[in-house]
């Protein structure tokens, strides 16, 4: 009973803080985007954001998952879901971490014990 209740406190912890401190996230640039930006001017185009001058970053290209839903902590492109988006990507890592331990898990007793139940 005591280890449920600790699982359930840790779990409402866990969405608690990724519904509520997700919209502290930084839209910022990290140093990573930085370092890549050196060399580039960003200027605003018709088709949006455009970068001049010769930078690493001219030559990156959107992931394979930027037109999913959840992409860039946001929900259908909405960044007002940002929490939303966080409690699903915690939810989504409990259920295959969960699955996973499940699927992982030793079981007590002999063999012969375990094909018994």
């Amino acid at each position: 009973m005591k280890t449920w209740l600790f699982f359930a406190g840790f779990a409402l912890v866990a969405l608690v803080i990724a519904g509520a401190l997700s919209y502290f996230a930084d839209s910022d640039p990290d140093g990573l985007d930085s370092a890549t930006l050196e060399g580039c001017q960003v200027v605003q185009a018709d088709r949006g954001e455009q970068l001049t001058g010769s930078c690493i970053a001219q030559r990156a290209k959107d992931h394979d998952m930027a037109a999913s839903p959840l992409a860039d902590y946001a929900v259908g492109g909405d960044s007002r879901l940002t929490g939303v988006a966080g409690i699903a990507g915690v939810a989504a890592t409990a259920v295959l971490a969960g699955g996973l331990f499940w699927l992982l898990r030793r079981r007590s007793g002999s063999p012969a014990e375990r094909s018994r139940t």
